[in-house]
């Protein structure tokens, strides 16, 4: 039985067709990478897992329930058992690092405070931070935030943790490190891993499927090894990270387009 299954599900905004009758089953303790270019509705179909957006039609089930249908007091509940990610992290300014990680845990739950300090102090430990719960936000890389962030997102022991743009920001070495986190954090936890990226050395390295939305549809749903042998076009240039040859034409370089005529000064100028 899947977790997770998004049945028939669509989603506009005005005129802007985001979703377009998407089903997606995702089985428990795996690891699924979403790509695809932007405004693809990556994002928009996370929401959809979480309950912060409703389908204009189809139905998003999880653990056996239907929950696009929850009042907003129940869905609260369901959150909990999720763990978010933001892409650039979202920590709190004003707050120190213990303070940020601590935070899910002072605002839904009654543990006393030394029973959160000491969960705190086992997330930090857990991303490789056991010595930054003083540290204020602005006196961390780009990198520890992102762990820091981490750390505040498995707070609550969630079942599922859902990653938006993981390694954006980040160089290729502190990338892997958030790799190496979220495959760690799949083992040793049992989460089901969601992520949303453009990266896709990082999708190689951690998913165990892969699914390309485009045009408001899935048009691939396969492993690693398998995305790299496809012979769609919009996948494989995905992929690739190569532009179509309309994109091409746009900029004149492809051969034969002929290059934007010069703009010609304005008489009297």
């Amino acid at each position: 039985m899947s977790l997770i299954e998004l049945r028939h599900v669509s989603k506009r905004f005005g005129w802007l067709v985001v979703l377009d009758d998407v089903s997606l089953a995702i089985e428990t303790g795996k690891s699924i990478v979403i790509i695809g270019a932007s405004g693809t509705g990556k994002s928009v179909l996370l929401k959809h897992i979480v309950g912060l957006l409703k389908p204009d039609e189809g139905e998003v089930w999880f653990d056996g329930q239907r929950i696009d249908t929850l009042p907003e007091r129940k869905l609260m509940d369901v959150r909990q058992r999720f763990g978010f990610l933001f892409q650039m992290g979202a920590l709190f300014d004003s707050a120190n690092v213990a303070e940020n990680v601590g935070f899910p845990l002072v605002e839904h739950t009654h543990k006393a405070p030394d029973e959160i300090r000491e969960i705190v102090q086992r997330k930090l430990a857990l991303v490789g931070l056991p010595d930054v719960g003083k540290k204020m936000p602005a006196e961390l890389s780009g990198g520890q935030k992102k762990r820091v962030a981490l750390a505040r997102a498995i707070a609550l022991n969630p079942e599922v943790i859902l990653y938006d743009e993981p390694t954006t920001g980040l160089d290729p070495i502190r990338s892997d490190v958030i790799n190496e986190l979220i495959i760690k954090l799949q083992r040793e936890l049992q989460v089901t891993s969601i992520v949303v990226t453009h990266d896709m050395n990082s999708a190689f390295k951690i998913a165990d499927r892969i699914v390309m939305l485009h045009e408001g549809h899935i048009i691939f749903d396969g492993t690693p090894a398998e995305i790299q042998k496809t012979d769609h076009p919009v996948v494989k240039r995905f992929v690739l990270g190569e532009a179509s040859e309309m994109e091409l034409a746009e900029i004149g370089k492809v051969a034969g387009t002929a290059p934007s005529p010069p703009i010609r000064e304005i008489e009297g100028k």
